[in-house]
């Protein structure tokens, strides 16, 4: 089977030769018919090409310290779905997070996540134990909090952009809620996007949530629905997180990457990005930075 290997370090660390050395060295004492590196970007990416019967125990080398990896077969390298998580993932905050510390009980809501996200609280019963206590807070007001504190993750938009100028189609589906996403979606250039709905009465929240929750199940489905009105396998599909709602997502597609992941995803995920930003989904994929689509 041809594989690769890609290296992608943060610009403050860079590659070196050493650390080509000790990855070919890696692949070499599985069995391993390693060729040359290309440089996908000088300095930061590179990657190699190699022939291996036992791709198992290639996926268990050891690379450098401080540098992003993935083993990937050749086939089917770049990808024709992606399916992204929102909060910490896209964007840098965690929507509910925010919105609760701007109305005094950010502590509260903020363990209940962080349980939740590293898979100690079932996701549906954790949301809906969160969003009751914004029950009579003005929508309005509410809203403008969290979109005022968004703030957007280094090469999310040049990922996308990329993605979709080469076929892709790109979903962005979240565990928070329409208000964030429908702006977020856009601003990232996102085909659309799903997330859960917060429920309105007279200009207030609730507490409550419209319809079906967006979950770990959900996002599953999601995959494997956009995947089918594609016409590819899951093994086309990009799936990208940092949550347990999304490891089902993320162990069914072809790439699925956790992002700065929560422990338990950092354990379970085959892929992950520990130490760069979201254009390392490109790497993983072939991508030279020459093939990089404009982002604005």
């Amino acid at each position: 089977m041809q594989a690769f290997l890609t290296l992608v370090a943060p610009a403050v660390r860079q590659l070196t030769d050493s650390d080509k050395n000790d990855a070919a060295r890696a692949l070499e004492a599985t069995g391993a018919a390693v060729g040359d590196f290309r440089c996908l970007h000088d300095g930061t990416a590179a990657e190699v090409a190699f022939e291996t019967g036992d791709l198992d125990a290639v996926l268990a080398v050891t690379v450098p310290d401080g540098v992003d990896s993935a083993v990937t077969p050749a086939d089917r390298r770049r990808k024709k779905v992606l399916i992204a998580d929102m909060d910490s993932t896209m964007i840098e905050i965690e929507t509910l997070d925010t919105l609760a510390a701007e109305l005094g009980f950010g502590e509260a809501v903020a363990d209940i996540t962080a349980r939740s996200m590293n898979g100690e609280l079932d996701f549906a019963d954790a949301l809906l134990e969160r969003v009751a206590m914004l029950a009579d807070h003005p929508v309005d007001a509410a809203i403008k909090t969290v979109m005022d504190r968004v703030t957007y993750t280094p090469g999310g938009k040049q990922t996308v952009a990329t993605m979709r100028a080469n076929g892709a189609y790109c979903a962005l589906v979240s565990g928070g809620f329409t208000f964030t996403t429908e702006v977020v979606h856009s601003v990232l250039g996102f085909n659309e996007h799903r997330a859960n709905v917060l429920e309105i009465k007279d200009g207030r929240l609730t507490g409550a949530v419209e319809g079906a929750i967006v979950s770990r199940e959900t996002k599953l489905e999601t995959l494997r629905e956009l995947c089918e009105k594609q016409g590819v396998g899951l093994d086309a599909a990009c799936t990208v997180g940092d949550g347990a709602n999304d490891l089902d997502m993320l162990k069914a597609a072809g790439l699925g990457v956790a992002y700065y992941g929560k422990p338990v995803v950092r354990r379970e995920a085959r892929y992950r990005i520990d130490h760069t930003d979201l254009t390392s989904l490109l790497y993983f994929q072939g991508y030279h930075r020459d093939e990089f689509a404009a982002s604005e």
